[in-house]
């Protein structure tokens, strides 16, 4: 039987796009000029582009114009929950971060960053030589006519990642797939090169608590949180682990996050809308990996607290 195929959506931010920042670009150099993002009113740099805290807006639709067009444009902030300005002094999780690190790395190395992503990876770049579980639409379907100008909805394939913006063009923050034995040699070389040690940095915090680091954000063990259940793991648990699973059944409910966000573990993490996971504990390597999707029974894309849920029962099975 054929193992089945993941999109791995915005796992490609720590699995490929933060590695080639990290190795190919100085971290804290001003990169206004090079975006050509003359007029943003403050220095941009590589770091706050890893850790989200850069100041854009989360999510524009990819139209193929220079991103300092678009910002220059508007857009109407507020009209969707994907549409909202960035937040100065605070790490806001930004797809278009991820696009700007592409442009760099591209410069910087003469690539494609698809191409080299896909070498240095060891991951799969869209289109994908073969069919990945199905994912229902997002809300960026819905909030792409909204702000793209009139263009229309990239067209979906089972060959093409969910995203949207992925299937317009869009490069950087998504767009890579793996099936269990793919992602975990992927994974190995992604440890070996100790990239988890050089992402697990403290460097910006969000509205919510999230702090980030260099493209991972850090695990905290509060009630309901993922570290609750991570900071049981004892050393000596190491190497790459994943994990698959296609059920499809809605997972029993969770509690709800509890006010405070707990205490920080030694685990970083990163979640992918269509449902795939990370964990890694950068101190000993260990690194636990959740391939699942983001369907329900009926077909439905799950919210995110069934979705939380769905991950937290496949962890703890795992841990247990």
């Amino acid at each position: 039987m054929t193992a089945p195929f993941f999109d791995l959506a915005s796992l490609a931010k720590p699995l490929v796009t933060a590695p080639l920042a990290l190795r190919h670009l100085d971290l804290d150099a001003d990169r206004r000029e090079a975006l050509g993002l003359d007029r943003w009113p403050r220095p941009l740099t590589v770091r706050q582009l890893l850790s989200h805290s850069a100041g854009l807006p989360p999510w524009l639709p990819f139209t193929g114009e220079p991103l300092a067009e678009q910002l220059a444009r508007g857009f109407p902030a507020g009209s969707h929950a994907l549409l909202r300005e960035g937040q100065d002094g605070r790490a806001v999780y930004s797809d278009l971060g991820y696009r700007l690190l592409a442009e760099l790395i591209e410069q910087a190395t003469g690539r494609d960053w698809r191409d080299l992503g896909a070498e240095a990876s060891g991951l799969l770049a869209a289109p994908w030589p073969r069919t990945a579980v199905p994912v229902p639409e997002g809300p960026d379907a819905e909030a792409w006519p909204l702000a793209a100008s009139g263009r229309p909805l990239p067209p979906r394939g089972p060959d093409l990642p969910q995203d949207a913006n992925a299937r317009a063009g869009m490069k950087g923050h998504a767009g890579f797939g793996a099936d269990p034995d793919t992602l975990r040699m992927a994974l190995q070389r992604w440890v070996a090169g100790r990239n988890p040690e050089r992402m697990a940095q403290d460097q910006a915090r969000a509205s919510d608590g999230t702090v980030w680091g260099l493209g991972l954000q850090r695990a905290f063990d509060g009630a309901g949180r993922f570290g609750q259940l991570l900071s049981r793991v004892p050393l000596g648990l190491q190497g790459v682990h994943v994990v698959a699973s296609l059920e499809e059944h809605l997972p029993e409910s969770l509690n709800a996050y509890g006010e405070a966000s707990g205490r920080p573990t030694a685990f970083w993490m990163h979640f992918a809308f269509t449902g795939p996971a990370l964990f890694v504990r950068p101190e000993d390597g260990l690194c636990i990996a959740l391939l699942l999707h983001r369907r329900g029974p009926s077909g439905e894309l799950l919210d995110l607290d069934t979705l939380r849920a769905r991950r937290w029962h496949l962890l703890r099975r795992f841990l247990s």
